[in-house]
């Protein structure tokens, strides 16, 4: 059988450390503070992390691109120039252009590359949901699993993942079309935290509200034992805004309330193109679970 890659792009938000281990190809994507223009690589080559939080602190203005279909073909072609097929994995169609720009290259590389196989996938998940299919999928690969049994895997199991996110600045969730103005300034006067999740369309929903930041947390844990899976042995991915102390808070909360191992929870800041959109302080979860409904039933 033909060796492939698996290639994802930065909004996985997974350490860098992890990446290289896993053999991931991650494909940066885009993020534009005060006019300047960076790449967002897992290893912060352009822009530390830390940093970008400090400015957005500061209220300075930022803005995102999604990959391009040239993107896509710069990342690719080398690894098709090596006789490797691909595997790719986006983020969610419903949050980002990054998956149709995959199909146009796929369909542009085939021409050039009629033997060799890219597989695009949808993952219908965002930040470290994609993340954690991306993780599994290395796993797979790492022990010598075929290009079509992560494939079956990555398919069947993405309306597995779940998503679980309290954010702490409203006006982000408002700019980006998920809160009214009036909303943002009735919750922000009451200290009112949303808290969302991820549907089976792949969208961003509003699921509840929680009156202040400790309950918020409490919250989204209280959630995840209701709809956590333990029929697998888990890892669970824990990203945040530029808040180590909280994210360790909410580990303990886990660690307290159900059967995971303490070394099987990844803990790493969202990075700065899913920060552009999420804020300061924002707190996610990631696990596999029963969380997933139709957007309509919301």
């Amino acid at each position: 059988m033909r060796d492939f890659v698996i290639v994802t792009d930065s909004c996985i938000d997974l350490p860098a450390s992890l990446v290289a281990e896993l053999g991931l190809v991650v494909l940066p994507l885009k993020v534009t503070v005060e006019g300047k223009e960076y790449q967002n690589f897992p290893d912060e080559r352009e822009i530390k992390t830390k940093a970008f939080y400090d400015l957005l602190r500061a209220h300075k203005p930022t803005s995102t691109a999604q990959a391009t279909p040239h993107d896509f073909v710069e990342t690719w072609t080398p690894i098709l120039q090596e006789g490797k097929d691909i595997l790719s994995i986006s983020f969610s169609s419903a949050l980002s252009g990054t998956y149709n720009s995959s199909l146009i290259a796929a369909n542009e590389l085939k021409e050039l590359f009629p033997d060799s196989r890219i597989e695009c996938v949808d993952s219908l998940c965002a930040s470290m949901g994609y993340g954690l299919l991306a993780f599994y999928a290395g796993k797979m690969k790492l022990e010598e699993a075929e290009m079509d049994d992560v494939l079956d895997f990555v398919e069947a199991m993405k309306l597995r993942v779940s998503h679980l996110f309290t954010v702490s600045d409203l006006g982000h969730l408002r700019r980006g079309g998920r809160l009214s103005a009036g909303k943002e300034l009735i919750g922000t006067i009451l200290n009112v935290k949303p808290l969302l999740h991820v549907s089976e369309a792949g969208k961003l929903v509003v699921y509840d509200k929680a009156r202040g930041r400790i309950k918020s947390l409490h919250s989204i844990v209280n959630r995840m034992v209701e709809t956590y899976d333990k029929n697998y042995d888990q890892w669970v991915f824990i990203s945040h805004g530029d808040n180590e102390e909280d994210a360790q808070f909410v580990k303990s909360l886990i660690l307290e309330k159900l059967p995971v191992k303490e070394n099987q929870i990844i803990i790493n800041p969202i990075g700065p193109v899913i920060g552009s959109h999420s804020g300061v302080d924002t707190m996610a979860l990631f696990y596999l679970g029963y969380d997933r409904v139709p957007e309509e039933t919301e």
